[in-house]
């Protein structure tokens, strides 16, 4: 409990210094309810969302004068990630804070899952933060009826398997590979020679261990928490995809409140996305080492052979993504992307 108050104090000053931004003098107002639902666990220390969920939790009571109370349900109390946003749609849940499945609602977001875009979490967080993440979101508005407050994220997600080192695609071959159950990751898996294999999350452990298929993909921090070390002995950190997180709520309940109320939850908002950016970039870091005590076998590819990947990847994802969404959004964020690359190398 002691380390985990500390981690997210220390978290939520180093964010206050990145946005800029301090407590708010209370507001006046009568007390405003907001139930916040997440799937990720409570814990501040080894979840991103639950960090999020805290530092939103503890920004907005605190900047409101406790005239705004927030109730956050983790660990899919509320339901899963579809029934979160439907939630939310619906006015049933004031707010969520979600990551792939805002797809089945506003199928742009699939652009964000084209492999090997964002070279590091840094050039993601800049595309996110600036023009293309607020185009995006004006546009999930206008199609979908809720408002993105800010954008978290989830991580980079590597390849893990049981057979054997994978260094090239070459060494994917013949893998059966579990995949979200999505067809931009199954497009994804089979480009790399692989066979994809659709398993929904909570059956993946058993579906490894079982040795109902040889592998799957997810950021570290995710390999780590749900022990995968157990059943994959072999890890590549090849980063192929970035999970973006979307903070959402619902348009009208946001709309009925009051001016002040409504900036300092955006404000409340982005500064929760970075503590969740930072909590999941430590986790990713130290869970490395962590892993290999475990007795993983980590590779990290050279600059050359990551290539190999993008090149086999990118293009049959990007034409499959480009046929059911256009080209639009995918030239929108390559542009960003260029942007934001250039910008952090002067």
């Amino acid at each position: 409990m002691k380390k985990s108050a500390m981690l997210l104090g220390l978290m939520i000053g180093l964010s206050l210094v990145i946005s800029g931004w301090g407590v708010v003098p209370q507001l006046g107002a009568a007390p405003i309810e907001i139930k916040l639902g997440h799937v990720d666990p409570a814990d501040v220390c080894i979840s991103k969302k639950g960090a999020a969920g805290a530092t939103f939790k503890g920004l907005v009571e605190g900047g409101s004068g406790g005239n705004v109370n927030v109730k956050v349900f983790p660990a899919s109390q509320l339901g899963n990630e579809r029934e979160l946003i439907e939630g939310v749609k619906l006015g049933t849940i004031q707010m969520a804070f979600v990551s792939g499945a805002i797809a089945g609602f506003y199928k742009p977001a699939q652009v964000l899952d084209i492999p090997y875009l964002f070279a590091s979490g840094p050039v993601a967080w800049r595309v996110m933060d600036g023009w293309f993440g607020k185009e995006l979101a004006a546009d999930i508005l206008k199609q979908t009826g809720m408002r993105v407050l800010a954008y978290g994220e989830t991580g980079f997600r590597n390849f893990t398997n049981s057979k054997g080192p994978i260094k090239s695609p070459a060494d994917m071959k013949g893998l059966k590979i579990r995949v979200m159950e999505t067809p931009v990751y199954v497009n994804m898996v089979k480009a790399l020679g692989a066979a994809p294999t659709p398993i929904a999350w909570s059956e993946t452990y058993t579906a490894l261990q079982q040795k109902v298929v040889d592998g799957q993909e997810n950021p570290v921090a995710t390999i780590m928490q749900a022990k995968l070390y157990e059943v994959q002995k072999y890890m590549i950190l090849d980063g192929h995809s970035y999970g973006c997180d979307f903070f959402l709520i619902n348009e009208k309940f946001y709309q009925g409140l009051p001016k002040e109320t409504q900036e300092l939850l955006k404000t409340s908002a982005y500064t929760s996305a970075v503590v969740g950016r930072g909590v999941q970039h430590l986790n990713s870091a130290t869970g490395i080492s962590e892993v290999q005590t475990k007795g993983m076998q980590v590779y990290a590819p050279t600059a050359a052979e990551r290539a190999q990947f993008k090149t086999a990847t990118q293009k049959p994802v990007r034409d499959y993504v480009a046929s059911q969404v256009g080209t639009e959004w995918i030239d929108k964020l390559m542009k960003a992307i260029s942007e934001a690359e250039a910008e952090l190398a002067k």
